[in-house]
Protein backbone atom coordinates (compact mmCIF):
# COMPACT_ATOMS: atom_id res chain seq x y z
CA UNK A 1 0.00 0.00 0.00
CA UNK A 2 1.35 3.27 -1.17
CA UNK A 3 2.29 5.88 2.25
CA UNK A 4 -0.89 8.37 2.18
CA UNK A 5 1.52 11.28 2.03
CA UNK A 6 2.76 10.67 -1.23
CA UNK A 7 -0.69 10.51 -2.97
CA UNK A 8 -1.83 14.23 -3.59
CA UNK A 9 -5.52 14.96 -3.54
CA UNK A 10 -6.74 14.92 -7.53
CA UNK A 11 -8.23 17.95 -9.25
CA UNK A 12 -12.03 17.19 -10.09
CA UNK A 13 -13.68 18.29 -12.89
CA UNK A 14 -17.12 19.93 -12.46
CA UNK A 15 -19.79 17.24 -12.25
CA UNK A 16 -22.93 18.08 -14.69
CA UNK A 17 -26.12 16.97 -12.45
CA UNK A 18 -29.24 15.70 -14.72
CA UNK A 19 -32.59 15.43 -13.24
CA UNK A 20 -33.58 11.38 -14.03
CA UNK A 21 -37.36 12.58 -14.64
CA UNK A 22 -35.74 14.07 -17.95
CA UNK A 23 -32.07 13.58 -18.99
CA UNK A 24 -31.40 11.53 -21.89
CA UNK A 25 -29.24 9.35 -22.78
CA UNK A 26 -27.31 11.56 -25.16
CA UNK A 27 -27.19 14.24 -22.23
CA UNK A 28 -25.74 11.61 -20.21
CA UNK A 29 -22.95 10.59 -22.86
CA UNK A 30 -22.00 13.96 -24.31
CA UNK A 31 -19.03 14.36 -22.04
CA UNK A 32 -17.37 15.00 -18.66
CA UNK A 33 -17.83 13.72 -15.31
CA UNK A 34 -22.04 13.23 -15.04
CA UNK A 35 -24.40 12.16 -12.11
CA UNK A 36 -28.25 11.60 -12.83
CA UNK A 37 -30.27 12.47 -9.61
CA UNK A 38 -33.72 12.51 -8.58
CA UNK A 39 -35.55 15.49 -9.39
CA UNK A 40 -36.37 16.25 -6.00
CA UNK A 41 -32.91 16.06 -5.44
CA UNK A 42 -31.93 18.56 -8.27
CA UNK A 43 -32.23 21.99 -5.77
CA UNK A 44 -31.01 20.17 -2.80
CA UNK A 45 -28.68 22.47 -0.94
CA UNK A 46 -25.82 20.46 -0.92
CA UNK A 47 -26.08 19.95 -5.03
CA UNK A 48 -24.16 23.60 -4.66
CA UNK A 49 -21.70 22.92 -1.93
CA UNK A 50 -19.64 20.35 -2.93
CA UNK A 51 -18.75 18.46 -6.38
CA UNK A 52 -21.48 15.23 -5.59
CA UNK A 53 -21.27 12.31 -3.25
CA UNK A 54 -20.12 9.16 -4.07
CA UNK A 55 -21.79 9.18 -7.63
CA UNK A 56 -20.08 11.99 -9.01
CA UNK A 57 -16.34 10.45 -7.26
CA UNK A 58 -17.02 7.01 -8.42
CA UNK A 59 -17.18 8.89 -11.96
CA UNK A 60 -14.02 11.12 -12.15
CA UNK A 61 -12.41 7.33 -10.75
CA UNK A 62 -13.76 5.57 -14.36
CA UNK A 63 -12.71 8.48 -16.19
CA UNK A 64 -9.21 8.40 -15.18
CA UNK A 65 -9.32 4.57 -14.99
CA UNK A 66 -10.34 4.76 -18.67
CA UNK A 67 -7.56 7.22 -19.64
CA UNK A 68 -4.62 4.97 -17.81
CA UNK A 69 -6.47 1.77 -19.75
CA UNK A 70 -5.41 3.97 -22.73
CA UNK A 71 -2.28 5.17 -22.06
CA UNK A 72 -1.36 1.51 -21.56
CA UNK A 73 -2.64 -0.08 -24.70
CA UNK A 74 -1.15 2.85 -26.96
CA UNK A 75 -3.72 3.06 -29.03
CA UNK A 76 -5.30 6.02 -28.63
CA UNK A 77 -4.45 9.51 -26.53
CA UNK A 78 -5.07 9.54 -22.81
CA UNK A 79 -6.22 12.94 -23.04
CA UNK A 80 -10.21 13.15 -23.73
CA UNK A 81 -11.72 15.33 -26.58
CA UNK A 82 -14.88 15.77 -24.65
CA UNK A 83 -15.90 19.30 -22.70
CA UNK A 84 -14.39 19.34 -19.20
CA UNK A 85 -15.02 22.03 -16.89
CA UNK A 86 -11.56 23.41 -15.05
CA UNK A 87 -10.84 21.49 -12.04
CA UNK A 88 -11.73 22.51 -8.72
CA UNK A 89 -10.61 21.10 -5.37
CA UNK A 90 -12.18 18.03 -3.93
CA UNK A 91 -14.46 19.33 -1.23
CA UNK A 92 -15.04 17.17 2.28
CA UNK A 93 -18.50 15.66 2.65
CA UNK A 94 -20.40 16.16 4.73
CA UNK A 95 -21.23 12.72 5.60
CA UNK A 96 -18.03 10.32 6.41
CA UNK A 97 -17.26 8.15 3.90
CA UNK A 98 -15.80 4.38 4.22
CA UNK A 99 -13.29 3.36 2.50
CA UNK A 100 -12.31 0.02 4.18
CA UNK A 101 -15.09 -1.92 2.16
CA UNK A 102 -17.39 -1.33 -0.10
CA UNK A 103 -20.79 -3.14 -2.10
CA UNK A 104 -21.41 -4.42 -5.00
CA UNK A 105 -24.59 -5.61 -6.41
CA UNK A 106 -26.11 -7.56 -9.47
CA UNK A 107 -29.42 -5.60 -10.53
CA UNK A 108 -31.99 -8.13 -11.58
CA UNK A 109 -33.06 -10.36 -8.51
CA UNK A 110 -31.47 -7.92 -6.22
CA UNK A 111 -32.50 -4.64 -6.85
CA UNK A 112 -34.88 -4.80 -9.72
CA UNK A 113 -37.53 -8.15 -10.79
CA UNK A 114 -38.99 -7.29 -13.63
CA UNK A 115 -38.56 -3.81 -14.29
CA UNK A 116 -39.57 -3.21 -11.09
CA UNK A 117 -37.46 -1.85 -7.79
CA UNK A 118 -37.18 -4.97 -4.76
CA UNK A 119 -38.97 -2.80 -1.77
CA UNK A 120 -35.93 -3.55 0.42
CA UNK A 121 -33.38 -2.39 -2.60
CA UNK A 122 -34.88 1.80 -2.01
CA UNK A 123 -34.23 1.02 1.68
CA UNK A 124 -30.56 -0.63 1.28
CA UNK A 125 -29.78 2.51 -0.98
CA UNK A 126 -30.57 4.54 1.35
CA UNK A 127 -28.85 2.52 4.37
CA UNK A 128 -25.67 2.66 1.79
CA UNK A 129 -26.64 6.78 1.38
CA UNK A 130 -26.01 7.92 4.98
CA UNK A 131 -29.40 7.08 6.23
CA UNK A 132 -28.17 4.62 9.38
CA UNK A 133 -27.38 4.85 12.91
CA UNK A 134 -23.65 5.73 12.13
CA UNK A 135 -24.03 8.60 9.59
CA UNK A 136 -21.53 6.41 7.35
CA UNK A 137 -21.84 6.50 3.33
CA UNK A 138 -20.51 3.37 1.86
CA UNK A 139 -19.32 2.55 -1.34
CA UNK A 140 -21.13 0.59 -4.24
CA UNK A 141 -21.16 -0.20 -7.74
CA UNK A 142 -23.33 -2.62 -10.18
CA UNK A 143 -22.12 -5.71 -12.00
CA UNK A 144 -24.51 -6.72 -14.26
CA UNK A 145 -24.46 -9.67 -16.59
CA UNK A 146 -27.92 -7.40 -18.37
CA UNK A 147 -26.93 -6.36 -21.59
CA UNK A 148 -28.39 -4.21 -24.54
CA UNK A 149 -28.74 -0.82 -22.81
CA UNK A 150 -25.48 1.53 -22.33
CA UNK A 151 -24.41 2.50 -19.13
CA UNK A 152 -26.04 5.81 -19.21
CA UNK A 153 -29.33 4.60 -20.10
CA UNK A 154 -29.36 2.11 -16.93
CA UNK A 155 -28.04 4.88 -15.05
CA UNK A 156 -31.29 6.92 -15.85
CA UNK A 157 -33.36 3.73 -15.00
CA UNK A 158 -31.71 3.06 -11.51
CA UNK A 159 -31.90 6.27 -10.31
CA UNK A 160 -35.73 6.61 -11.43
CA UNK A 161 -36.24 3.10 -10.05
CA UNK A 162 -34.46 3.30 -6.62
CA UNK A 163 -34.44 7.24 -6.40
CA UNK A 164 -30.80 7.57 -6.17
CA UNK A 165 -27.67 9.73 -7.03
CA UNK A 166 -25.73 7.74 -9.74
CA UNK A 167 -23.42 7.40 -12.41
CA UNK A 168 -23.17 5.70 -15.05
CA UNK A 169 -19.11 4.67 -14.23
CA UNK A 170 -20.63 2.93 -11.30
CA UNK A 171 -22.00 0.30 -13.59
CA UNK A 172 -20.32 -2.51 -15.18
CA UNK A 173 -22.24 -3.94 -18.11
CA UNK A 174 -21.73 -7.59 -19.01
CA UNK A 175 -20.36 -6.02 -23.02
CA UNK A 176 -18.33 -3.66 -21.15
CA UNK A 177 -14.99 -5.15 -22.08
CA UNK A 178 -16.28 -5.96 -25.70
CA UNK A 179 -15.17 -2.14 -25.68
CA UNK A 180 -11.46 -3.23 -25.80
CA UNK A 181 -12.22 -5.42 -29.09
CA UNK A 182 -12.24 -1.96 -30.84
CA UNK A 183 -9.27 -1.91 -32.39
CA UNK A 184 -8.91 -5.72 -33.08
CA UNK A 185 -12.21 -5.71 -35.04
CA UNK A 186 -13.53 -3.46 -38.05
CA UNK A 187 -16.53 -5.09 -39.26
CA UNK A 188 -18.50 -6.86 -36.74
CA UNK A 189 -22.01 -8.46 -36.21
CA UNK A 190 -24.34 -7.51 -33.34
CA UNK A 191 -27.03 -9.34 -31.75
CA UNK A 192 -29.95 -8.77 -29.23
CA UNK A 193 -31.77 -6.25 -27.94
CA UNK A 194 -34.76 -3.79 -29.21
CA UNK A 195 -34.35 -2.74 -32.15
CA UNK A 196 -30.97 -0.59 -33.13
CA UNK A 197 -30.03 -0.44 -29.17
CA UNK A 198 -27.40 -2.78 -29.72
CA UNK A 199 -26.20 -0.95 -32.72
CA UNK A 200 -26.09 2.11 -31.00
CA UNK A 201 -24.44 0.74 -27.97
CA UNK A 202 -21.61 -0.73 -30.08
CA UNK A 203 -20.57 2.16 -31.63
CA UNK A 204 -21.14 3.62 -28.75
CA UNK A 205 -17.65 1.68 -27.84
CA UNK A 206 -16.40 3.04 -31.29
CA UNK A 207 -16.81 0.34 -33.10
CA UNK A 208 -16.51 1.32 -36.89
CA UNK A 209 -18.81 -0.73 -39.16
CA UNK A 210 -21.61 -2.34 -36.97
CA UNK A 211 -24.17 -5.18 -38.57
CA UNK A 212 -27.74 -6.01 -37.15
CA UNK A 213 -29.26 -9.42 -38.18
CA UNK A 214 -31.71 -7.17 -39.97
CA UNK A 215 -29.53 -5.47 -42.06
CA UNK A 216 -28.94 -9.35 -43.72
CA UNK A 217 -32.36 -10.00 -44.16
CA UNK A 218 -33.37 -7.03 -45.66
CA UNK A 219 -30.45 -7.97 -48.29
CA UNK A 220 -31.67 -11.29 -48.71
CA UNK A 221 -35.22 -12.12 -47.57
CA UNK A 222 -34.96 -15.90 -47.83
CA UNK A 223 -32.13 -15.98 -44.54
CA UNK A 224 -34.63 -16.78 -42.51
CA UNK A 225 -37.91 -17.56 -43.96
CA UNK A 226 -40.15 -17.14 -41.12
CA UNK A 227 -38.97 -14.07 -40.22
CA UNK A 228 -40.44 -10.99 -41.72
CA UNK A 229 -39.11 -7.15 -40.57
CA UNK A 230 -41.41 -4.99 -39.48
CA UNK A 231 -41.67 -1.39 -40.87
CA UNK A 232 -39.36 -0.20 -38.79
CA UNK A 233 -36.94 -2.56 -38.86
CA UNK A 234 -37.27 -1.94 -42.67
CA UNK A 235 -36.54 1.86 -42.34
CA UNK A 236 -33.44 1.38 -39.65
CA UNK A 237 -32.02 -1.25 -41.34
CA UNK A 238 -28.85 -0.87 -43.61
CA UNK A 239 -29.02 -2.57 -46.94
CA UNK A 240 -25.70 -3.73 -49.20
CA UNK A 241 -24.20 -6.74 -50.83
CA UNK A 242 -23.27 -8.95 -47.35
CA UNK A 243 -22.56 -11.95 -49.80
CA UNK A 244 -19.26 -9.20 -50.37
CA UNK A 245 -18.75 -8.03 -47.10
CA UNK A 246 -16.50 -10.09 -44.44
CA UNK A 247 -17.76 -10.43 -40.67
CA UNK A 248 -14.88 -10.68 -38.58
CA UNK A 249 -16.59 -11.03 -35.22
CA UNK A 250 -20.11 -11.67 -33.41
CA UNK A 251 -20.57 -10.07 -30.64
CA UNK A 252 -24.34 -11.43 -29.25
CA UNK A 253 -24.69 -8.09 -26.93
CA UNK A 254 -28.15 -8.76 -24.91
CA UNK A 255 -30.77 -11.57 -25.24
CA UNK A 256 -32.20 -12.38 -28.37
CA UNK A 257 -35.59 -10.80 -29.58
CA UNK A 258 -35.84 -13.69 -32.32
CA UNK A 259 -33.81 -17.31 -31.01
CA UNK A 260 -34.68 -18.61 -34.69
CA UNK A 261 -33.26 -16.10 -36.77
CA UNK A 262 -30.29 -15.00 -34.95
CA UNK A 263 -29.38 -18.76 -34.55
CA UNK A 264 -29.48 -19.38 -38.44
CA UNK A 265 -27.76 -16.24 -38.65
CA UNK A 266 -24.74 -17.20 -36.73
CA UNK A 267 -24.80 -20.93 -37.58
CA UNK A 268 -24.59 -19.46 -41.40
CA UNK A 269 -21.97 -17.28 -40.46
CA UNK A 270 -19.77 -20.03 -37.98
CA UNK A 271 -19.70 -22.61 -40.98
CA UNK A 272 -18.75 -19.83 -43.45
CA UNK A 273 -15.49 -19.63 -45.80
CA UNK A 274 -13.85 -16.44 -43.78
CA UNK A 275 -17.03 -15.23 -41.98
CA UNK A 276 -18.85 -14.44 -45.71
CA UNK A 277 -22.51 -14.84 -45.66
CA UNK A 278 -23.52 -17.37 -48.19
CA UNK A 279 -20.09 -19.44 -48.31
CA UNK A 280 -19.94 -22.73 -46.85
CA UNK A 281 -16.15 -24.26 -45.37
CA UNK A 282 -15.34 -27.12 -46.39
CA UNK A 283 -13.55 -27.82 -42.91
CA UNK A 284 -15.82 -25.30 -40.64
CA UNK A 285 -12.93 -23.53 -38.97
CA UNK A 286 -12.83 -20.49 -41.09
CA UNK A 287 -15.79 -18.54 -39.01
CA UNK A 288 -15.40 -15.65 -37.32
CA UNK A 289 -15.05 -15.51 -33.41
CA UNK A 290 -18.49 -15.35 -31.47
CA UNK A 291 -18.48 -13.54 -27.91
CA UNK A 292 -21.34 -13.33 -25.59
CA UNK A 293 -21.61 -10.40 -22.92
CA UNK A 294 -22.24 -13.52 -20.47
CA UNK A 295 -23.11 -17.18 -19.97
CA UNK A 296 -26.21 -17.29 -17.63
CA UNK A 297 -28.67 -19.61 -18.61
CA UNK A 298 -31.85 -18.19 -16.79
CA UNK A 299 -32.43 -15.00 -15.22
CA UNK A 300 -35.42 -13.30 -12.89
CA UNK A 301 -37.82 -11.62 -14.39
CA UNK A 302 -41.09 -10.70 -13.45
CA UNK A 303 -42.92 -14.25 -14.18
CA UNK A 304 -42.83 -16.32 -10.70
CA UNK A 305 -40.42 -18.95 -12.35
CA UNK A 306 -36.76 -17.70 -14.03
CA UNK A 307 -36.66 -17.88 -17.46
CA UNK A 308 -33.91 -18.41 -20.77
CA UNK A 309 -31.03 -16.12 -20.84
CA UNK A 310 -27.98 -15.24 -22.94
CA UNK A 311 -26.68 -18.54 -21.80
CA UNK A 312 -28.88 -21.17 -23.52
CA UNK A 313 -28.65 -19.16 -27.12
CA UNK A 314 -25.11 -20.10 -26.51
CA UNK A 315 -25.91 -23.66 -25.51
CA UNK A 316 -27.76 -24.05 -28.76
CA UNK A 317 -25.60 -22.47 -31.11
CA UNK A 318 -23.03 -24.55 -30.28
CA UNK A 319 -25.08 -28.07 -29.94
CA UNK A 320 -26.24 -27.27 -33.17
CA UNK A 321 -22.94 -26.29 -34.78
CA UNK A 322 -22.00 -29.73 -33.20
CA UNK A 323 -25.11 -31.44 -35.14
CA UNK A 324 -24.68 -29.79 -38.62
CA UNK A 325 -21.10 -30.40 -38.41
CA UNK A 326 -20.97 -34.01 -37.77
CA UNK A 327 -19.38 -33.05 -34.43
CA UNK A 328 -17.25 -30.37 -34.92
CA UNK A 329 -16.71 -28.51 -31.72
CA UNK A 330 -17.65 -24.20 -32.05
CA UNK A 331 -15.69 -22.86 -28.98
CA UNK A 332 -17.18 -19.60 -28.31
CA UNK A 333 -16.16 -17.01 -24.98
CA UNK A 334 -18.26 -15.12 -23.07
CA UNK A 335 -17.72 -12.17 -20.06
CA UNK A 336 -19.75 -11.66 -17.36
CA UNK A 337 -20.02 -13.05 -14.01
CA UNK A 338 -18.66 -15.58 -13.12
CA UNK A 339 -15.71 -14.49 -15.87
CA UNK A 340 -12.51 -13.28 -13.61
CA UNK A 341 -11.98 -10.25 -16.11
CA UNK A 342 -15.35 -8.17 -14.63
CA UNK A 343 -14.34 -8.82 -10.87
CA UNK A 344 -10.79 -7.48 -12.09
CA UNK A 345 -11.75 -4.77 -13.35
CA UNK A 346 -14.79 -3.80 -10.75
CA UNK A 347 -11.31 -3.89 -8.48
CA UNK A 348 -9.46 -1.24 -10.38
CA UNK A 349 -12.07 1.12 -10.34
CA UNK A 350 -12.89 0.85 -6.50
CA UNK A 351 -8.79 0.94 -5.77
CA UNK A 352 -8.68 4.76 -8.30
CA UNK A 353 -11.74 5.80 -6.23
CA UNK A 354 -9.49 5.02 -2.86
CA UNK A 355 -6.90 6.77 -4.58
CA UNK A 356 -8.95 10.13 -5.18
CA UNK A 357 -10.82 10.47 -2.30
CA UNK A 358 -8.74 8.99 0.15
CA UNK A 359 -5.06 8.64 -1.11
CA UNK A 360 -4.58 5.16 -0.75
CA UNK A 361 -3.28 3.15 -3.36
CA UNK A 362 -5.10 -0.20 -2.38
CA UNK A 363 -8.58 -1.46 -3.13
CA UNK A 364 -10.93 -1.74 -0.04
CA UNK A 365 -10.03 -4.49 2.20
CA UNK A 366 -13.32 -6.05 1.35
CA UNK A 367 -15.84 -6.18 -1.17
CA UNK A 368 -19.05 -7.31 -0.51
CA UNK A 369 -20.99 -8.60 -3.37
CA UNK A 370 -24.44 -9.69 -3.48
CA UNK A 371 -26.14 -11.82 -6.41
CA UNK A 372 -29.21 -13.88 -6.73
CA UNK A 373 -27.64 -16.81 -8.93
CA UNK A 374 -25.38 -18.93 -7.67
CA UNK A 375 -23.91 -19.82 -11.15
CA UNK A 376 -22.58 -16.63 -12.11
CA UNK A 377 -22.90 -14.35 -9.12
CA UNK A 378 -21.55 -16.61 -6.53
CA UNK A 379 -19.28 -18.74 -8.66
CA UNK A 380 -17.60 -15.52 -10.05
CA UNK A 381 -17.22 -13.51 -6.35
CA UNK A 382 -16.02 -16.96 -4.96
CA UNK A 383 -13.57 -17.52 -7.51
CA UNK A 384 -11.93 -13.97 -7.62
CA UNK A 385 -11.55 -14.18 -3.83
CA UNK A 386 -8.83 -17.01 -4.36
CA UNK A 387 -7.14 -14.97 -6.31
CA UNK A 388 -7.55 -11.47 -5.50
CA UNK A 389 -5.19 -9.63 -2.86
CA UNK A 390 -8.20 -8.11 -1.53
CA UNK A 391 -11.28 -10.10 0.47
CA UNK A 392 -14.58 -10.73 -1.73
CA UNK A 393 -17.62 -11.82 0.21
CA UNK A 394 -20.22 -13.41 -1.74
CA UNK A 395 -23.86 -13.23 -0.01
CA UNK A 396 -26.75 -14.81 -1.98
CA UNK A 397 -30.59 -13.56 -1.67
CA UNK A 398 -33.64 -15.27 -2.12
CA UNK A 399 -35.43 -12.56 -4.22
CA UNK A 400 -34.39 -13.96 -7.55
CA UNK A 401 -32.80 -16.94 -9.51
CA UNK A 402 -32.19 -18.76 -6.33
CA UNK A 403 -34.87 -21.14 -5.08
CA UNK A 404 -35.35 -21.38 -1.40
CA UNK A 405 -34.87 -25.12 -0.22
CA UNK A 406 -32.28 -25.89 -2.80
CA UNK A 407 -28.89 -26.32 -2.28
CA UNK A 408 -26.79 -23.80 -4.11
CA UNK A 409 -24.18 -25.29 -6.62
CA UNK A 410 -21.86 -22.89 -5.27
CA UNK A 411 -21.57 -21.80 -1.90
CA UNK A 412 -21.87 -18.23 -0.69
CA UNK A 413 -20.06 -17.05 2.74
CA UNK A 414 -24.13 -16.44 3.81
CA UNK A 415 -27.55 -16.58 2.09
CA UNK A 416 -29.97 -13.67 3.34
CA UNK A 417 -33.78 -13.04 2.79
CA UNK A 418 -33.10 -9.62 1.04
CA UNK A 419 -30.79 -6.72 -0.17
CA UNK A 420 -31.39 -4.70 3.00
CA UNK A 421 -30.32 -7.78 4.96
CA UNK A 422 -27.17 -7.85 3.23
CA UNK A 423 -26.25 -4.55 3.32
CA UNK A 424 -26.95 -4.68 7.07
CA UNK A 425 -24.81 -7.84 7.61
CA UNK A 426 -21.73 -6.50 5.41
CA UNK A 427 -22.02 -3.79 8.35
CA UNK A 428 -21.95 -5.64 11.67
CA UNK A 429 -18.96 -7.57 10.15
CA UNK A 430 -16.92 -4.40 9.70
CA UNK A 431 -18.33 -2.80 12.65
CA UNK A 432 -17.21 -6.00 14.19
CA UNK A 433 -13.53 -6.00 12.79
CA UNK A 434 -13.09 -2.28 13.96
CA UNK A 435 -14.43 -3.18 17.45
CA UNK A 436 -12.39 -6.34 17.54
CA UNK A 437 -9.31 -4.18 16.35
CA UNK A 438 -10.22 -1.56 18.90
CA UNK A 439 -9.69 -3.83 21.62
CA UNK A 440 -6.84 -5.41 21.31
CA UNK A 441 -5.29 -2.44 21.20
CA UNK A 442 -6.48 -2.35 24.89
CA UNK A 443 -5.84 -3.77 28.09
CA UNK A 444 -8.08 -6.32 29.76
CA UNK A 445 -8.60 -4.36 32.87
CA UNK A 446 -9.28 -0.97 30.77
CA UNK A 447 -11.58 -1.83 28.33
CA UNK A 448 -14.75 -1.21 30.61
CA UNK A 449 -13.31 2.15 31.25
CA UNK A 450 -12.22 2.88 27.57
CA UNK A 451 -15.59 1.89 26.52
CA UNK A 452 -16.59 5.52 26.92
CA UNK A 453 -14.13 6.95 24.48
CA UNK A 454 -14.98 4.14 21.19
CA UNK A 455 -18.35 5.32 21.98
CA UNK A 456 -17.59 8.92 21.77
CA UNK A 457 -16.96 10.92 18.76
CA UNK A 458 -13.60 10.50 17.82
CA UNK A 459 -13.52 7.38 16.11
CA UNK A 460 -14.13 5.92 12.59
CA UNK A 461 -14.35 3.26 10.33
CA UNK A 462 -11.65 4.69 8.08
CA UNK A 463 -9.04 4.19 10.61
CA UNK A 464 -8.02 8.02 10.59
CA UNK A 465 -9.78 8.66 13.77
CA UNK A 466 -12.58 11.21 11.56
CA UNK A 467 -14.83 12.74 14.29
CA UNK A 468 -18.37 11.71 14.26
CA UNK A 469 -21.04 10.32 16.73
CA UNK A 470 -20.66 6.33 16.78
CA UNK A 471 -22.39 3.82 19.22
CA UNK A 472 -22.13 0.62 17.85
CA UNK A 473 -25.18 -2.02 17.88
CA UNK A 474 -25.57 -4.49 21.17
CA UNK A 475 -24.24 -7.23 19.18
CA UNK A 476 -21.09 -5.22 18.26
CA UNK A 477 -20.76 -4.18 21.99
CA UNK A 478 -20.77 -7.42 23.57
CA UNK A 479 -17.82 -7.88 20.95
CA UNK A 480 -15.77 -4.78 22.99
CA UNK A 481 -17.33 -5.90 26.54
CA UNK A 482 -15.83 -9.44 25.76
CA UNK A 483 -12.70 -9.04 23.71
CA UNK A 484 -11.10 -12.57 22.06
CA UNK A 485 -8.52 -14.20 24.11
CA UNK A 486 -5.26 -12.73 23.22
Amino acid sequence: MAPTSSLMPPSRPGIRRLSSMTATETEVRQGGPVVVVPERMMHHRRAHTHNGGFAASMETARKELDALNLEEESTLSATSSSPQTPGSPVTPPEVVSADEFAFAFDIDGVLVRGGRPIPEAIEAMKVLNGENEYGMKIPYIFLTNGGGKTEAERCIDLSLQLDIEVSPAQFICGHTPMREMVAKYETVLVIGGEGEKCREVAEGYGFRDVVTPGDIIKDNAATTPFRKLTADEQKNSRKRNYGETKIEAIFVFADSRDWAGDIQIMLDLAMSKGGYIGTLSETFDEGPPIYFSHNDIVWSAAHDNVRLGMGALRKMVEMLFKDLTKGKELETIAFGKPQIGTFEFATRLLQQWRKDEHRINAPPNTVYFVGDTPESDIKGTNMFNEKAKNEWYSILVRTGVYQEGTVPAYEPKVTVDTVLDAVHHGMKLEFAKKMRRASENLSLDNIVMKNKNLNGDNYSLNGDRTAYPFTPPASIRETIESPPAV
